[in-house]
């Protein structure tokens, strides 16, 4: 099968665009570090590692014939001139809300199939009030929360500090610092008035849930989705006296390849009631939100130890290194699966889906 693999690379590790006439330009490798945070370089945070691409484009070359293509300017012509029989998309987009349902709708307008979710289920799980508000019309828990776009509006919030601030339209915890949970009413508006003017977008504050976090892998669609083994984050891995969640710093500067933090426990250590609980949320949350193929979605335990959804991840997060702390990888390769089996089921239920199979 021809297999278009449709990506953004990481643009401060490499400046040259990779295309099927120039297969060597992704060669170079990632660092991460404190001063590229300082300097406001997480625009790309979202993107993929040349690594990723490499090995998510060698896992899917074993079975089909794979051609790459960047979601830049140039990515519709190249779609629309190539017609690939599916494309395995991992493009996370650069400007809008509407950033990650962008390549799948210029997919929908040409017709070309393509893997995960379809552009209306991306463009509400990034936009994390959006996703919030269908899950309490469906009666999910999830945190209360309100969104800010000036400072003015803090006034309504109908909960008290401890509170989390984040960017409203941003994943792979862009965004989300140590200094994100905020304790008292100045940290609360000089966090708001952080993100509004960094991101230029509003602010999302939630309220703050003391317990226990997870992140859960869903591979597959009806009948044959699986929930795969569920990852605990181990807060108390962290630098002493940083915030217990996972922020941008825990997971880009604290957490390196090179000195893995030992944050992770999968499976979760947990009993049997809470583990049906959150497997039970998690699939309701699938459907509801209509995902395809796979996601990731965070859950918190509030002070009663209840599992509330806090983010959907339509587009996960799929670093190859097993020292990189990537969670799908993890939670694929405690279910069984190889990383290049985990990439070839995604691509087989979306071919199932289209009946390409």
């Amino acid at each position: 099968m021809d297999v278009a693999l449709v990506y953004n690379v990481k643009k401060e590790e490499n400046s040259t665009s990779e295309s099927d006439s120039q297969p060597s330009s992704l060669t170079q490798t990632t660092t991460r570090t404190h001063t590229q945070l300082a300097s406001g370089v997480d625009a790309y945070a979202e993107w993929d590692t040349i690594e990723t691409i490499h090995a998510v484009r060698d896992a899917l070359s074993l079975r089909h014939s794979v051609s790459l293509i960047e979601a830049d300017d140039n990515a519709f012509e190249r779609l629309k001139s190539s017609r690939p029989d599916i494309v395995f998309n991992i493009a996370e987009g650069r400007f809008g809300a509407s950033r990650e349902a962008q390549i799948p709708a210029i997919l929908e307008m040409l017709n070309i199939p393509y893997t995960g979710s379809d552009p209306l289920t991306l463009g509400i799980c990034l936009d994390k009030s959006r996703a919030k508000e269908i899950l309490s019309h469906y009666g999910i828990p999830t945190p209360k929360f309100t969104v800010i776009s000036s400072l003015s509006e803090l006034r309504v919030l109908n909960f008290s500090v401890p509170a989390m601030v984040k960017p409203l339209f941003e994943g792979s915890s862009k965004g989300i610092f140590n200094a994100s949970l905020v304790r008292t009413t100045k940290e609360l508006e000089q966090q708001v008035q952080s993100v509004i003017e960094q991101y230029d977008e509003p602010a999302l504050v939630e309220e703050f849930l003391p317990g226990r976090e997870f992140t859960v892998a869903l591979l597959g669609n009806g009948g044959d989705l699986q929930v795969l083994p569920i990852v605990e984050i181990k807060f108390d891995s962290l630098p002493a006296g940083v915030n217990p969640i996972y922020s941008y710093e825990a997971k880009w500067i604290w957490d390196q390849s090179t000195n893995p933090l030992e944050i992770f426990d999968c499976p979760a250590k947990i009993d049997e009631r809470l583990r049906l609980e959150i497997e039970e949320i998690c699939r309701k949350t699938y459907h509801i939100l209509r995902c395809r193929d796979w996601s990731r979605i965070d859950v918190r335990l509030d002070k009663n130890g209840r599992p509330n959804i806090i983010e959907i991840n339509p587009l996960p997060g799929i670093l190859p290194n097993p020292e990189d702390n990537s969670c799908f990888p993890k939670a694929a390769r405690m279910a069984g699966y190889s990383y290049e089996q985990m990439l070839n089921a995604v691509l087989d239920s979306a071919c199932k889906r289209y009946e390409l199979l």
